[in-house]
């Protein structure tokens, strides 16, 4: 969940594969961006069966709290508070170079490819996650299928 812009991904059915689905623009206040975010799960799960919802959390490279980490982790309350399906954070660290990367290899235009990294992020953190649980053998019957992404640009 960033200052202006948040990433959001999906994954398939079956909880292997995360994929960009779109950027928002978020709110002038923490409690807007977490409602814009509570009325697109909303909408998705109208849609789509949602286990759970994943949020980007962010931190030092040395895996130490940021500035950021109080913010996302009280707007992550927030939203908890407010949806019926479980949230869950992740890791954030270096998402955002991980998306670039991947987007350069395809697009070669940096205003194209600065469009897609909010979403593109959100993938690569909401595939962490999927697989992350892959390895550790979780049994849980919830399919993640939405995450939000902080981006710190």
């Amino acid at each position: 969940m960033g200052d202006r812009r948040i990433g959001v991904a999906v994954s398939d059915a079956s909880g292997t594969l995360a994929r960009p689905l779109k950027t928002i623009e978020r709110g002038k206040s923490d409690t807007d961006a977490v409602e814009q975010l509570r009325a697109l799960i909303t909408e998705l799960a109208g849609e789509d069966d949602i286990g759970s919802v994943i949020v980007g959390m962010p931190s030092r490279l040395d895996g130490s709290p940021s500035p950021q980490t109080k913010r996302i982790s009280t707007m992550v309350s927030l939203l908890a508070a407010r949806l019926a399906i479980p949230v869950f954070t992740q890791d954030e660290r270096l998402s955002s170079r991980e998306a670039e990367e991947r987007l350069a290899l395809r697009e070669k235009d940096w205003r194209k490819r600065k469009a897609k990294l909010d979403a593109a992020a959100a993938a690569v953190i909401l595939q962490d996650y999927l697989d992350a649980r892959s390895l550790s053998g979780s049994s849980q019957e919830d399919t993640a299928k939405s995450d939000t992404q902080e981006e710190t640009e």
